[in-house]
């Protein structure tokens, strides 16, 4: 009797155990709590996400493939017709975004590393979005000239309130290029679908800048987002040993790299002994030491509303989410989240559900949701 009661008692104990194991982890914050939901996994480096109207989503991985996730589940067939990358360092398939009519023309826009004869680039290409295949591809944008480099292609992509298309390009991992306006490196461009030059671009008239270009300065960008109420363009770029910048994209505007930083070298020597000089612009925010930002995207959910308006930044290197309260252009309020999580955040992304979305930039990458509790 008292060895079976005792059995009885480890088992109840041992099976309590698993359940508490199994819970899932909640986090808190200052102004929340909330936990980590799991939507898909096995996916290869995830690098982007997109919400399509019909409630599933497409993620890229840099592998080279699209991916489609349907009520939770991971087609196991990735999407037919996407353009080769070139997968190397850190190019392959970055972004995906959809245009802001997709609803009635199924256009969709990726960035991704391309190589030939001349060197490897930033390309971007359109198509069509045909359920299980892409159709209709055409190359609309590559970054000139190519290099040999497998480093800073740059690639994000976002669209603003009046249909055009800015692309970031990083500057190949060769410094100067950024300062070079005759060369696509370096910069954010802004783009018709077409991939000409947007109309109002402030280069147009000048010969010595490349038409498409935006802003330059810029050093390796991997994250942006538009404003949900102002519509203008925000971005963050990775510092190189400190100096991760946060920038509001500002028309025809020099962000000073590498004349300017607040980082080091990777050697640990200095780049510059200049953090300002006039005509360059100063960062939003930076950090230093480097976090090494990856996605961003402003809270516009209603389940926190202390997080309203917030900018909340990944992080691949410190493995962790960053929010950031801002108010009349300065940081007032900075905090990290997930510090424990132990996994690279690649993408953040708004959902149309009301909640943060996050990538894990794993071999196993995975696709989740921060669920308010």
């Amino acid at each position: 009797m008292l060895r079976s009661l005792k059995a009885a008692t480890a088992a109840a104990t041992l099976s309590l155990t698993l359940a508490c194991d199994a819970a899932p982890e909640v986090f808190h914050s200052d102004k929340a709590r909330f936990r980590l939901e799991t939507v898909a996994s096995g996916l290869e480096h995830p690098w982007s996400l997109a919400f399509l109207p019909d409630g599933s989503q497409l993620v890229t991985e840099r592998a080279g493939r699209l991916r489609r996730i349907r009520g939770g589940q991971l087609d196991p067939d990735p999407i037919a017709g996407v353009p080769e990358a070139a997968v190397a360092g850190q190019g392959g398939l970055l972004d995906v975004v959809l245009h802001p009519d997709f609803a009635n023309n199924q256009l969709l826009f990726l960035s991704y590393a391309h190589e030939n004869h001349q060197g490897k680039t930033t390309r971007v290409s359109r198509a069509r979005f045909a359920g299980d295949r892409l159709e209709s591809v055409e190359v609309i944008f590559d970054a000139l000239p190519r290099s040999r480099t497998n480093r800073h292609f740059g690639g994000r992509m976002a669209f603003d309130e009046d249909g055009y298309l800015y692309l970031a390009v990083g500057d190949r991992g060769d410094r100067p290029r950024a300062q070079d306006t005759r060369d696509d490196a370096g910069g954010v461009h802004r783009l018709t679908i077409d991939g000409d030059p947007a109309p109002g671009n402030p280069f147009l008239e000048l010969t010595d800048v490349q038409p498409t270009f935006f802003t330059y300065g810029n050093r390796n960008i991997q994250g942006m987002t538009r404003h949900p109420i102002t519509g203008e363009i925000w971005t963050h770029e990775h510092g190189p040993r400190g100096g991760d910048e946060i920038n509001l994209i500002s028309a025809g505007t020099n962000y000073g790299w590498p004349t300017i930083t607040y980082g080091i070298g990777y050697s640990g020597l200095p780049i510059t002994d200049k953090t300002a000089m006039p005509g360059m612009a100063q960062p939003l925010h930076y950090w230093d030491p480097s976090i090494a930002p990856s996605g961003m995207a402003f809270y516009t959910g209603t389940d926190v509303p202390e997080w309203q308006g917030d900018l909340f930044v990944g992080a691949l290197k410190l493995q962790k989410l960053v929010r950031l309260k801002i108010r009349e252009g300065q940081v007032v309020e900075e905090e990290d989240l997930i510090t424990g999580f132990g996994k690279r955040i690649r993408d953040v992304r708004m959902g149309p559900d009301g909640v943060l979305w996050l990538l894990t930039d794993e071999r196993d990458g995975e696709v989740l949701r921060l669920v308010p509790q």
